[in-house]
């Protein structure tokens, strides 16, 4: 994990004086609201719909104990006892009052946490793989590379005011894509070519919002010394041809498309060529300082059969769910990773009590190394936990309400704050998502359908992501009432695609019984043990329109 020097320190230690200055002028009435809000937003601080929100950045998802505890703390000293993990890998507070977040951010960076660049027309967070670095079938860890991008991004003068926010996600697993990389303004995945050489694909132009669009390759190999010059090449011509005249078309993605892509890597390759062997040239050096950052712990020499585990498996079918769900193949012998989830009847998906935060730190330090993951589905993974430790794991997990054994199904909601939180949302998102974890409670139904993606926003800056959720539900303002909108075939991975709309949409009431009819056309359509992506792919979107759409006799 990447540890501060101290320069690090410095710097964030000077930008929480100077917005603690800043905030101080605003309230004395020194500042406007307009000459305030670029200053706050620099700071992650947005304007809710009932108090101010806090975005704080951990950086691809990465956070150790300690850091947690001290979110813990600050929830209960500053805010309503809770936080919520966002889908970008991000940690967000609903209530914080604005004279205290100087102070939040003074206690944040005691444990090198800050909110740069959470927020504002900038290069936002760096976002990778909640399984990057254990993960089997991956070329290497893509943390290092996350970090060297971060630290590139972070305050870099030209960029510091583009035409919209720009987002970079990086994959180094050759058989998944958890992180998305092809909805991304830059994905960059790990790839070997012919003489076994590590480089990148670069993609560009990805991105969800009012118009989604699947990122193309720029790019098929480049070399890792190249990495930052080619991604300051990519980001100075959209900081040169982007939009700024109206902010829904100033996203990469637009200018991409306007532009064609040859024409876009013409231009991206007459900058790259200026700059390719200057100053920003990594070295083996610099790359080797990084990366002794995350230096695999101290892992045991371990076999995978535990007769202890096996026997509980066969025994407890409780346990046998949690395990099957709820935990990852490890490229450790003796090892596998395990997901805590946070969703659960009566919680938003994604929020967590300071309770359960300090008990995840806990979990942390007890059957791992002291390290979490947030992931984009507003989960926590421990990534290293010994296969003889499982039966404790889950008895612990249960105890503090982190054993919902159902990641991955369709009760695994990825949801938005929306209009309960957000000025911006047309619609409340989590009743929805309180209606369909309520509707689908049976467990051995929702295994029996498989995995299924739900993602829910409440308006079209898509949060929480609705256009690649195999079903995506949008929230709509009708001449003043909350309606939804429904997509399918809407997917994240390395077979990504955006979801097509099934028709007019529907009201609050109306949708845990929507989706109970869209769910029965699966079940009734689908081949074997066919999965609802590939379903909605093979019969298309009819059969669910009749469905759903159909009049009552």
């Amino acid at each position: 994990m990447y540890i501060y020097d101290q320069y690090d320190q410095t710097i964030i230690d000077e930008r929480v004086a100077q917005f603690r200055e800043q905030t101080t002028r605003f309230l004395n009435g020194e500042l406007t609201n307009e000459e305030f809000l670029p200053l706050r937003l620099q700071n992650g601080l947005y304007v809710q719909r009932h108090a101010p929100m806090l975005r704080i950045a951990v950086p691809y998802g990465l956070i150790s104990s300690k850091q947690m505890r001290a979110i813990a703390d600050v929830t209960e000293t500053y805010d309503k006892g809770y936080a919520h993990f966002s889908t970008r890998q991000n940690i967000q507070l609903n209530w914080p009052a604005l004279e205290s977040v100087p102070d939040i951010l003074a206690d944040l960076a005691k444990v090198q946490m800050h909110a740069v660049q959470t927020s504002g027309n900038c290069i936002r967070s760096t976002t990778s793989d909640q399984f990057a670095g254990v993960a089997k079938n991956e070329i290497e860890d893509p943390r290092p590379w996350a970090e060297i991008i971060r630290q590139w991004s972070t305050f870099h003068p030209e960029f510091a005011y583009l035409p919209r926010k720009f987002k970079i996600a990086v994959n180094g697993a050759t058989d998944a894509d958890r992180a998305a990389i092809r909805m991304h303004d830059i994905g960059v995945q790990l790839v070997k070519n012919d003489q076994g050489e590590v480089g990148f694909q670069i993609l560009v132009g990805g991105g969800l919002g009012r118009t989604p669009i699947l990122g193309e390759v720029i790019e098929e190999f480049l070399e890792q010394k190249h990495l930052l010059t080619y991604l300051d090449a990519i980001v100075r011509v959209y900081n040169l041809k982007g939009r700024r005249d109206n902010k829904y078309k100033a996203r990469i993605k637009i200018l991409v498309k306007a532009m064609g892509m040859d024409a876009f890597k013409a231009l991206v390759l007459e900058q790259f060529n200026a700059i390719k062997d200057g100053e920003g040239t990594l070295t083996t050096q610099e790359i080797d300082r990084v990366k002794a950052h995350f230096k695999s712990p101290s892992y045991k020499t371990l076999s995978d059969s535990d007769a202890v585990v096996d026997q509980l498996k066969a025994d407890n079918k409780g346990f046998n769910n949690w395990l099957t769900r709820n935990s990852q193949a490890h490229r450790q012998d003796g090892y596998v990773s395990v997901t805590l989830s946070f969703k659960k009847v009566g919680y938003a998906p994604g929020d967590a009590t300071a309770k359960q935060i300090r008990a995840t730190a806990d979990l942390a330090e007890e059957f791992g190394f002291g390290e979490m993951r947030i992931t984009h589905f507003q989960n926590v993974v421990l990534p290293d936990v010994e296969i003889s430790k499982l039966p404790a794991l889950w008895e612990a997990c249960k105890k503090h309400g982190l054993a919902t054994p159902t990641i991955g199904t369709l009760t695994d909601v990825i949801c938005c704050p929306g209009g309960d939180f957000c000025a911006l949302a047309n619609a409340k998102s989590l009743p929805i998502a309180e209606q369909i974890l309520a509707k689908f409670d049976d467990l051995d139904y929702l295994y029996e359908l498989g995995d299924i993606d739900l993602n829910i926003s409440g308006c079209m800056n898509a949060c929480g992501h609705h256009h690649i959720g195999n079903i995506g539900v949008l929230g709509v303002d009708k001449r003043g009432e909350e309606f939804y909108q429904i997509s399918l075939g809407g997917a994240s991975g390395q077979d990504a695609s955006v979801g097509k709309i099934l028709g007019p949409s529907f009201k609050a009431d109306d949708m845990g019984e929507i989706i109970s009819k869209i769910i029965d056309v699966f079940v009734e359509k689908r081949t074997g043990e066919e999965l609802f992506i590939d379903c909605v792919r093979r019969i298309g979107l009819d059969p669910f329109k009749e469905r759903v759409y159909a009049k009552s006799n």
